[in-house]
């Protein structure tokens, strides 16, 4: 206790949680992934948004391989972005709540495709 006689330690905004301020970004995204799901509900939309991430992710694997291979002194540079980005997407995975399940698999979808792609441009140089 201080001078005032008062205790910062047993006032009850510590002890209680503070939680962040609800913004509209922050539920706008929410409201778009839980549309998403939504829309999503038929097995074909979900198999095409699926299809879709995968091919991307493999665009985006073969692009990065490619303008990394015609620089030729970018190759480390690009090696650790390749490794940061699927560092940070399995780290999201872990992390992610259960009910994010097509954005979840939309993500893993993606990371698959841009390994094939690596692997692919990879074999192409043997």
């Amino acid at each position: 206790m201080g001078i005032t006689g008062f205790d910062p330690a047993s006032s009850p905004e510590t002890s209680a949680v503070r939680r962040l301020q609800s913004t509209r970004l922050q539920t706008n995204v929410g409201a778009a992934f839980q549309r998403l799901d939504q829309w999503a509900r038929n097995p074909w939309r979900r198999f095409s948004l699926l299809a879709l991430a995968g091919l991307i992710g493999f665009l985006i694997g073969s692009a990065i391989t490619s303008v990394a291979g015609v620089l030729g002194q970018m190759d480390p540079v690009a090696a650790l972005v390749v490794v940061l980005g699927t560092e940070l997407t399995i780290r999201r995975r872990r992390s992610s709540e259960p009910s994010l399940k097509l954005p979840q698999q939309l993500l893993d979808l993606g990371r698959i495709g841009f390994l094939y792609g690596l692997f692919l441009e990879g074999f192409k140089l043997i």
